[in-house]
């Protein structure tokens, strides 16, 4: 009998598993990811090598005129070395990790989530998948709030891949807005990149402009219509929402002469 619930638990069935419970599933970006993982024997005793916790999200590119998606490893965490663990036996691990200041915003159908598994040598690896919610950073909000207050609305977002900005991830989280006001009929879009770090934020701008007449169809085609602007963000602009504002809107007004 011992040898069949070993075989059966090299395929999965009666094997060790692994829970990992959140203490809060909701976080911003640079902030600690605390929980406990819970791994629970199974019918026969089992060596587990590694316990590790990856924070997972998902991009998309551009490969022979199709879109793929991708899955980007953004954190990669040993919780454990190698122990034995018995039949029905209980082990909790505590642990804290903090997301990368990367992390995109679960805006839309963005995935983030934590990817929980244990390293089983001869054996199917339990795994365990819990979803975040990665909500926006106080100066990503401000800066979110100005652009619509400038008559923009929020179209769409996506994680793009790109090798630019200075990521040392493969994408970057693309902020479409559609211009409702003023800019009406002088852009076709307006695109937002952040960039946040322990000190501010850094936002880019793509100021996509309108196409008008014969020789702006060509600029359109060969996308010499596109202009980019850098925005260095403080937390001195929590306290002044409209100075960003205008900030935002000089910036838009002299890409657009």
């Amino acid at each position: 009998m011992s040898m069949f619930k070993k075989i059966l638990a090299s395929v999965g069935i009666g094997a060790a598993k692994v829970d990992a419970r959140l203490f809060d599933d909701t976080l911003m970006p640079g902030e600690a990811i605390a929980g406990e993982v819970h791994i629970i024997g199974g019918d026969v005793p089992q060596n587990v090598d590694d316990v590790y916790l990856y924070i997972v999200t998902e991009y998309k590119q551009e490969v022979d005129d199709s879109t793929v998606t991708r899955e980007c490893e953004l954190v990669k965490y040993r919780l454990a070395e190698r122990f034995s663990l018995q039949p029905r036996e209980t082990k909790v691990m505590p642990f804290s990790v903090q997301l990368p200041y990367e992390t995109p915003l679960t805006i839309g159908h963005q995935p983030v989530y934590l990817r929980t598994g244990l390293d089983i040598s001869s054996a199917i690896d339990p795994k365990d998948k819990d979803y975040l919610q990665v909500r926006p950073h106080p100066l990503m909000q401000q800066v979110l709030n100005a652009v619509e207050s400038l008559g923009f609305q929020l179209k769409e977002v996506d994680c793009e891949y790109s090798r630019h900005l200075g990521s040392r991830y493969p994408f970057v989280q693309e902020f479409e807005f559609r211009p409702i006001g003023k800019y009406r009929g002088r852009l076709d879009e307006l695109e937002v990149i952040f960039s946040l770090h322990a000190d501010g934020l850094e936002v880019f701008l793509e100021i996509d402009r309108k196409a008008r007449g014969f020789g702006g169809f060509f600029q359109e085609a060969f996308d010499m219509n596109d202009r980019y602007a850098r925005l260095s963000v403080t937390p001195a602009y929590l306290q002044r929402p409209q100075e960003l504002a205008a900030a935002i809107d000089n910036t838009i007004q002299s890409h657009l002469h």
